[in-house]
């Protein structure tokens, strides 16, 4: 009973994070996309990207973390390879954290040298590595 409500809690913290994950980037094109002196409008966003990350989307990382390596300790899987191979992906989506986390600064300082199209691309590396994420956790392929 106890593995499936930190599954639940799993799920939930996941959700978030990917929602947290999809929206930055979005906020970082527009943000980016800005003319030159809408100052107002640039505040806005700074707080708007400084509140996602902080209040949302860490928070909602770490406890996918805790969570996920505890059900990987109740359950035994750890060994598994579908769940190795998840782990290896999920290190890669925190990375891709850490890169948004990182730009959440340049925008902050006023430092942010790339184009809207950059954060339109980037914007799709949380959804395609969640898609493989996912089949691997429900399918659990070679288990």
């Amino acid at each position: 009973m106890l593995y499936d409500w930190i599954k639940a809690f799993h799920v939930i913290a996941l959700i978030a994070w990917m929602a947290a994950m999809l929206y930055l980037p979005r906020l970082f094109v527009y943000h980016a996309g800005l003319p030159a002196g809408s100052d107002v409008q640039s505040a806005t966003f700074k707080v708007m990207e400084r509140r996602l990350l902080k209040a949302i989307m860490t928070p909602a990382m770490i406890a996918t973390w805790i969570l996920g390596l505890t059900l990987a300790w109740m359950s035994g899987s750890y060994a598994s390879p579908w769940l190795q191979a998840k782990f290896v992906l999920v290190l890669a989506m925190s990375g891709m954290h850490g890169f948004l986390a990182r730009a959440v600064k340049d925008f902050a300082a006023d430092r942010n040298t790339r184009q809207p199209t950059f954060y339109r691309v980037v914007n799709e590396v949380p959804t395609l590595l969640m898609i493989v994420i996912v089949i691997l956790a429900v399918v659990k392929p070679g288990s």
